[in-house]
């Protein structure tokens, strides 16, 4: 049977009316220009807070997927647990994901493959709430032609259990993997924007593992890093701000970084 995970944060993180939210997240993908030269990468992190604040700086992540938007045909979701401790990754128990922009299917494959791993299992109460993995949803809307997800809010686990599961999805170029994560909570903005910079110069050198206090998204980042080792990918920095740059108080900062990982040739 068919069942819907209706969007938690629409009308908060981000508008609930359809127009306003297409035409946002369009204003966000078309700030800058993805490098004519460069192919689509294999993996983006994206930061996951409310649109005024972190929309610009996902969009330059999901800007960098553009010239793959014919392509892709499964993005694999990873996210923080916010609000119920989990151990593992777990899965929703519904079979699509809403939001105002409409709904997007499960892909079974996916699915079934990474519930066969003994630290995935369904918990549809880690879904019910969680905006880190909502908020991504419609910028994949707008940017992909057709597409389903394997989405996975991740909680206590090692890199390696998250890079287990990335291996077992990795696919072609039909799969995208995106990675959903804050960087620094709650520092001024100077101190922010020393934390982020050698936390993004880490991301850069495939060095881990974070810690939260780094990033929110630490423990899916862990996983990426170790997989991007695994498989010698090459990570970029596509932008890197806070939410003092967007529209916050400089006093009281949350840090956002975009990144990209390549497939080498």
């Amino acid at each position: 049977m068919s069942t819907t995970r209706p969007p938690a944060v629409a009308g908060t993180f981000y508008p609930d009316d359809p127009r306003e939210l297409a035409a946002m997240v369009e204003g966000f993908l078309s700030e800058g220009a993805p490098s004519v030269d460069r192919p689509a990468p294999k993996a983006v992190i994206a930061p996951h807070a409310g649109y005024i604040y972190s929309g610009p700086i996902a969009g330059s992540a999901f800007r960098a997927v553009a010239a793959a938007a014919d392509t892709i045909r499964r993005v694999v979701l990873l996210g923080p647990a916010h609000f119920v401790p989990i151990r593992g990754l777990a899965l929703p128990g519904e079979t699509r994901l809403a939001t105002p922009l409409g709904e997007v299917g499960i892909e079974p494959e996916g699915a079934q493959a990474s519930i066969r791993m003994p630290q995935v299992r369904v918990i549809p109460e880690a879904h019910t709430r969680e905006h880190s993995l909502e908020v991504e949803i419609p910028f994949l809307q707008v940017l992909l032609c057709d597409f389903q997800l394997v989405p996975l809010v991740v909680g206590q686990a090692t890199g390696e259990e998250v890079a287990e599961v990335l291996e077992r999805l990795w696919g072609g170029p039909e799969t995208l993997i995106v990675i959903s994560s804050d960087l620094s909570h709650y520092q001024g903005y100077a101190a922010a924007q020393r934390t982020d910079r050698e936390t993004a110069d880490r991301i850069l050198a495939l060095d881990g593992p974070l810690e939260s206090h780094q990033a929110c998204g630490a423990v899916p980042i862990n996983g990426l890093l170790e997989a991007a080792r695994r498989r010698d990918l090459v990570p970029e920095l596509l932008d890197l701000r806070n939410s003092a740059d967007t529209a916050g108080d400089p006093s009281r900062v949350v840090g956002y970084g975009a990144f990209a990982f390549y497939e080498r040739d």
